[in-house]
C-alpha cells in the first residue's frame, strides 16, 4: 500500500494499430532498423582476446621502464648533488 510502486496506465491504441494495419497518415517516415552484425565466430573472439593480452603486456612494459627510468634519475641525482657538497 503505503510502499507499493504506483505504475501509470498504458493508454488504448487505435483499432487500425491492433491489426498491424498501417498508420492513416504517411508524413512520419519509418524508423531506421539497426544494421544485424554478422555473429562473431571464434577466430574472432580469439584476436580480439590474444590483441587485449599483447596490448596490456606492452602497457605493462612502458610502466615498468618508465619506474625504472625515473628511479635510476633520483639515484644519478642524488649522486651528482652529494658530489657538489663535498
Amino acid at each position: 500500500m503505503f510502499l507499493r510502486p504506483q505504475f501509470p496506465t498504458t493508454p488504448h491504441l487505435p483499432a487500425a494499430a491492433e491489426h498491424g494495419q498501417p498508420p492513416a497518415c504517411s508524413c512520419h517516415p519509418a524508423p531506421a532498423r539497426r544494421p544485424v552484425l554478422p555473429p562473431a565466430t571464434t577466430g574472432a573472439v580469439a584476436a580480439v582476446l590474444v590483441g587485449g593480452v599483447v596490448l596490456t603486456a606492452l602497457l605493462a612494459a612502458v610502466a615498468v621502464t618508465a619506474v625504472s627510468v625515473a628511479a635510476a634519475a633520483l639515484v644519478l641525482r642524488s649522486l651528482l648533488a652529494s658530489g657538489h657538497r663535498r
